[in-house]
């Protein structure tokens, strides 16, 4: 089996560190800075900034990271062989998410219906993966295309999520759960016109996903596909990624109007200094009520906030 291998900046590895904590390993080779064992996956950063992905879902869980901000070197290409021929100019409901590895702000799940006929038209409105996008033209594209494209829009807020995390909910089920029920609400507004294929973005193993939604109303396996990278795939998930990040910044920008502080995104340092802020003038369950508060950041801004 292929491994993948991405060379990562310090910020990104860190960032890894939060978005693992739950599977994190006490067992570390020589120079390495954490080992993470998510599910079919064993994950291995090194200090030189070398992060190794080995295993069935190896592939994905590096996807996740190499969008720009890491440099893969001798990761497999993408190769979505498994999606019908001509799948791009096809009429498809496409799903993505936002806000998962951000100690603050809730997680925005997207899906959004773009037909063959629109597509020229997303084009020329600039539509493409929203990591390569600023947040300044996310806005202005977001703005034009609730207006264009039928969607569905769902917010975790971190209230719920820290309830359904203490409950032992994962996040990776948490995120099948609202793609399940995005794209069953989306369904439900175009009827009763019908896509030609959904796509997920893929964030876990197909099998694993619907386990995760076992017990909930799905739609026909048969028309549902999955792939990384999926708004290179197709301009739906791209479309659906801009509108999650859309709605992901106005919840953001609520949230920083109420704390009187201008919150950074993330999961970095500059995340424990203002979440340590707002220990000290509101108080650890104030903190709490707006954050993921599994995240590692927690514990390091209650030791600032203490100093």
């Amino acid at each position: 089996m292929a491994n993948t291998v991405l060379i990562c900046k310090p910020a990104i590895i860190e960032e890894m560190i939060h978005f693992y904590k739950s599977t994190l390993s006490d067992k570390k080779p020589p120079g390495s800075v954490f080992v993470a064992k998510p599910t079919g996956c064993t994950i291995t950063a090194y200090k030189s900034g070398k992060v190794l992905f080995q295993g069935s879902n190896g592939e994905i869980e590096a996807g996740k990271w190499g969008d720009g901000t890491a440099k893969s070197i001798n990761a497999p290409k993408q190769q979505p062989s498994h999606l019908p021929e001509g799948f791009a100019k096809l009429s498809v409901i496409g799903s993505d998410e936002v806000g998962t590895g951000d100690f603050f702000g809730p997680i925005t799940v997207v899906s959004a219906y773009v037909k063959k006929e629109q597509m020229a038209l997303l084009k020329e409105l600039g539509v493409k993966d929203s990591k390569n996008i600023k947040d300044e033209q996310i806005i202005e594209i977001a703005k034009q295309l609730i207006v264009t494209i039928p969607y569905s829009l769902l917010i975790l807020h971190n209230e719920k999520y820290n309830e359904l995390q203490a409950k032992g909910m994962t996040q990776g089920k948490m995120k099948a759960l609202l793609h399940n029920k995005a794209i069953l609400n989306l369904l439900d507004k175009i009827s009763p016109e019908k896509p030609e294929a959904i796509l997920i973005d893929q964030f876990v193993e197909k099998n694993t996903y619907y386990k995760h939604i076992a017990g909930q109303k799905i739609i026909q396996r048969e028309k549902v596909f999955f792939s990384t990278k999926g708004e290179s795939v197709h301009l739906s998930v791209a479309a659906a990624s801009i509108i999650a990040r859309y709605a992901f910044l106005r919840e953001f920008d609520k949230l920083s109007e109420k704390v009187g502080l201008s919150l950074p995104k993330g999961a970095g340092k500059q995340v424990d200094i203002a979440a340590a802020k707002i220990i000290r003038s509101d108080g650890i369950d104030h903190l709490k009520s707006m954050t993921k508060w599994h995240f590692a950041n927690s514990e390091k801004a209650i030791h600032l906030a203490r100093r």
